[in-house]
């Protein structure tokens, strides 16, 4: 049986956009927003593809979806929430209140982000993956100086598993390990083996994450 989506009278949906069954559209939310960028953005500049969104997935009040992503099923963009151009989400995410997720990203699925956090451009986030408030990440290690950091803009890696705690600041093409556990406010400015426990400004391992906190235990 299909179910219609249910778009609120104030919200705006571009045209060409694709919803899928039972797709909410809530108040004030925007979906196959086209970018504006700067003459001076380093963003492509090609026409993009329609926005496409699951079956089931809500847009939440006053959150933004650009042109040229692709969102699963079941997911929840929260209120305010922003997901740039050419992202792509998987099946079952949360994507939490306030948080911004920028162009070219991947997010796979079941992955929760809580509220206010900063998903850079060019990161990719695996299934099952962990991220709570505030979490800042950076793809950018001049800063918006040289030309040379064109060629070497990378976000973040968080592999399968992996939990990053509140506050944490992820720099520029760090891997986090699967399963690995990074802790409040901790600095990562290295790759970070799986399944362990870091901390600290910089990050250094504390510990192994306990078998019982794994998805899959140890054999």
């Amino acid at each position: 049986m299909t179910v219609p989506a249910d778009i609120h009278p104030t919200a705006v949906v571009h045209p060409g956009t694709v919803l899928g069954d039972g797709v909410r559209v809530l108040e004030h939310a925007v979906v196959g927003k086209q970018p504006t960028l700067s003459p001076r953005s380093t963003a492509k500049r090609e026409p993009l593809p329609p926005t496409v969104i699951g079956a089931g997935t809500v847009v939440s009040s006053g959150a933004i979806v650009f042109a040229g992503s692709t969102i699963g099923e079941r997911v929840i963009l929260g209120d305010q929430s922003c997901v740039r151009e050419r992202v792509t989400i998987g099946d079952d995410v949360v994507v939490g209140r306030g948080t911004l997720v920028e162009n070219d990203t991947t997010i796979g699925a079941m992955t929760r982000i809580q509220a206010d956090a900063y998903i850079t451009a060019y990161s990719t986030l695996e299934e099952h993956v962990f991220v709570a408030p505030c979490v800042v990440t950076t793809n950018d290690n001049f800063m918006g100086r040289t030309e040379r950091r064109l060629e070497l803009l990378a976000g973040p890696t968080i592999r399968r598993g992996a939990r990053v705690g509140g506050g944490a600041v992820l720099c520029p093409g760090v891997e986090i390990g699967e399963e690995a556990f990074v802790g409040a406010g901790a600095v990562v400015t290295k790759d970070v083996p799986s399944r362990v426990v870091v901390v600290g400004s910089p990050a250094r391992v504390l510990r192994d994450v306990p078998d019982e906190e794994l998805l899959q235990p140890s054999a």
